[in-house]
């Protein structure tokens, strides 16, 4: 799950990290107010939605030379009128895609004095099993092209669990940063809390970037950007007050009122598999094929037909998918059970695409008699090679 930069800041401010004071809105009406309750004299508006490349976004309603997404505002008339210039426009910047994305929120924050920006984030490294900080004295820019270009200046720290963050490693990332005086000490102190706050909210990752040091030789948080794991959402109810559905794809949703595991792609073919492992050969030999899958969607091993319907629906209401492909191998999950639920769903909905089938397992011959039964026009698969190209001829014509 994916929260706004101000609900991070909020949460990292409980741990004691150092961030700006700011406001959020979600009315024009409420601008001035939070415009006033900062000191300024600079103000920085930001748009609030679950992409990054902020400031180098466009507004699609907005003249092709207006400014991005972060707006830094040097007094609060101008602030006010990049709020109103902000709000309800449709940001795209290069996570968004050429849709882009609709600012129903923005954050006002007070002006920083800064000095040098620094890149930092947590996450889980894969390689070593451990939560790994990664730092770079190249704040502000895109880590992806400093890690490409100059990959001498990406400092990785791994953590040990069974420790934590100790002095040590703080003073490891303290050198990566090249920090001195009271920004070393305040930037040792921040490592900790940052760690403490990634462990035990469970998140995926915490990314902040920019981590300035001010004119003054002060740390603080300037950007914050924060997921969490789904799989430990049981354990912070809390969190789920930060859910933001609006920033959330319709499809996805509705996947989660069922248990399903989808996420949605911008392929043509829908796919509805049991099994994350079998779901991704699916995607990978669909793309040998020739074609691009629209979702990732696994039904899992104890799908019911209400569970196969749902999953179904949701793959035909993409108005992208010109293709379905039905790939199940009954383990736990019944080749009959998958059945019912399709031709229950083409009952349902209808069936406007072409739908290639090939079920093996538990009850395949119970599953293949419920299809060749209910008078659907199913293209029939003998194994998923066979599948793959069936369902990309048909799409291809």
């Amino acid at each position: 799950m994916n929260i706004h930069e101000y609900q991070a800041k909020e949460i990292l401010k409980g741990f004691g990290a150092p961030v700006a004071k700011g406001a959020a809105i979600t009315a024009l009406a409420d601008a001035e107010a939070a415009i006033a309750s900062l000191p300024g004299p600079v103000w920085v508006v930001k748009s609030q939605i679950h992409a990054g490349g902020r400031g180098k976004g466009k507004f699609t309603e907005l003249a092709a030379d207006a400014k991005g997404g972060v707006r830094v505002s040097f007094s609060a008339e101008e602030a006010l009128a990049n709020a109103k210039e902000m709000l309800g426009n449709t940001l795209v910047t290069k996570q968004t895609g050429p849709e882009g994305k609709q600012v129903n929120r923005l954050y006002i924050e007070d002006g920083a004095d800064i000095d040098r920006e620094l890149y930092l984030s947590i996450l889980v490294d894969r390689e070593t099993g451990q939560t790994s900080f990664v730092a770079s004295t190249e704040g502000g820019m895109d880590i992806e092209a400093v890690a490409e270009d100059t990959p001498e200046l990406i400092h990785t720290v791994g953590i040990k669990a069974s420790t934590g963050c100790t002095d040590a490693d703080a003073e490891k990332l303290a050198d990566a940063y090249e920090l001195t005086g009271t920004a070393r000490e305040q930037g040792m102190s921040l490592f900790k809390t940052l760690y403490e706050a990634f462990t035990s909210k469970d998140m995926a990752l915490l990314e902040i970037n920019p981590l300035i040091v001010t004119k003054s030789n002060d740390i603080q948080v300037l950007d914050a950007k924060v997921s969490f794991d789904g799989n430990a959402l049981f354990r912070h109810p809390d969190l789920m007050e930060y859910r933001d559905i609006t920033e959330e794809d319709e499809k996805e949703i509705e996947a989660s009122k069922y248990d399903l595991a989808y996420i949605a792609l911008d392929g043509e073919i829908g796919c509805m598999v049991n099994g994350a492992g079998l779901a991704m050969a699916t995607m990978d030999i669909i793309n040998l094929y020739g074609a691009s899958p629209a979702n990732f969607l696994d039904v899992g091993g104890g799908a019911t037909t209400e569970k196969v319907t749902a999953a179904f629906k949701i793959i035909t209401s993409d108005p992208k998918v010109k293709g379905i492909l039905v790939n199940i191998f009954g383990g736990i999950m019944r080749c009959d059970v998958i059945a019912e639920g399709v031709v229950q769903a083409v009952k349902d909905v209808g069936l406007e695409v072409p739908l290639v089938v090939r079920l093996e397992g538990t009850k395949v011959q119970e599953g293949k008699d419920i299809i060749n039964q209910s008078g659907l026009n199913v293209i029939a698969a003998d194994d998923l090679d066979d599948a793959a190209q069936k369902i990309v001829k048909a799409v291809k014509g």
